[in-house]
């Protein structure tokens, strides 16, 4: 008998000491890094592309990487607050702080995997299109490249991110990892169909499932509706006096979602920041008037199709 409690106390010991060196290494690990392998395009710079570029940047990137001084130059992150100390990055022209020294290639790499030039890897934080189409990828890249305000040299220089223990655990363990480069062209979607149409818009193209579901560590970007609580709401984001806010449920449950909504009152809210009750959306909830009429309408039928969730701890972004 006690030959076996010595065995089981050296076996317990082994184990004990194998998750120290295991934490130990996580906390004393960086953020990783990954082989670059970007291809090299041509990316069309004509006013289509560059004009469509600026509307989606102004929806996707504004409010992350947007500075005092009115462009891209980076910023606070609050809403990953629970994967560190994390600052968005200055995107724009200015020679040492942006991004003037990435290829179109790398940028869409990037974009795609979250694989940066110097092959370091994005985390979650910055979100990645694996599904986006071409077109509207390469408008971005367009946009990113030309002589709009947003972009052109901004001096605010971002300190550099601080990642906490639970994101080194994320990171060590592969939840969080790139994401593989599309082996083919992604073309545009059939805007004819418009649940077809919303279910791009709303995962691929301006990703609402990522703040409206139930949590950023549970997204899954490569199968989108597996998601917990997909559209589900509850995901932990801030407003600007750094107050918790808990996003909303976009399901059409009727007590704690959309439910009792028409479509009118749904694209007054997205495009105007007034909800059906008269009460205005709230930081971080922006209004959107940069959508369509035809966007906001495919987004809407495809928020049917999507199983209700009933989220008594929701709290609509107000």
């Amino acid at each position: 008998m006690k030959k076996l409690l010595k065995i089981l106390a050296i076996i317990l010991g082994v184990i004990v000491l194998v998750v120290i060196v295991f934490l130990l290494y996580v906390n004393f690990s960086k953020i990783p890094s990954y082989q670059n392998e970007a291809p090299d395009i041509v990316v069309m710079m004509d006013s289509v592309h560059i004009a469509e570029g600026a509307r989606i940047a102004s929806m996707m990137c504004l409010q992350c990487h947007g500075s005092k001084d009115g462009k891209l130059g980076g910023g606070y992150m609050a809403d990953a607050g629970e994967f560190g100390e994390v600052y968005a990055p200055n995107i724009t022209q200015h020679p040492e702080f942006g991004i003037t020294d990435y290829t179109e290639g790398e940028i869409l790499y990037l974009l795609r995997t979250g694989i940066k030039k110097d092959g370091q890897y994005a985390p979650p934080w910055m979100p990645k299109y694996p599904y986006m189409s071409d077109e509207d990828i390469q408008s971005i890249i367009a946009f990113l490249r030309s002589d709009h305000p947003l972009v052109q040299p901004s001096d605010h220089n971002p300190p550099t991110i601080k990642p906490s223990f639970f994101a080194k655990f994320l990171l060590a363990i592969g939840t969080f990892k790139p994401l593989p480069f599309p082996e083919k062209r992604i073309e545009p979607p059939d805007t004819s169909d418009k649940i077809v149409y919303g279910r791009y818009l709303s995962t691929a193209k301006f990703e609402c499932f990522g703040c409206h579901s139930a949590a950023f560590k549970t997204v899954n970007v490569m199968k989108p509706e597996l998601s917990e609580g997909y559209f589900g709401g509850g995901n932990r984001l801030y407003d600007k006096e750094l107050n918790l806010i808990l996003s909303s449920n976009l399901t059409m449950d009727k007590e704690t979602g959309l439910g009792t909504w028409d479509e009118a009152g749904f694209m007054r809210t997205v495009k105007y920041g007034i909800r059906p009750d008269g009460t205005p959306l709230r930081y971080p909830m922006v209004p959107y008037p940069g959508l369509t009429d035809e966007e906001v309408s495919a987004i809407w039928a495809y928020l049917q199709t999507i199983p209700e969730i009933h989220n008594p701890n929701d709290v609509l972004i107000e």
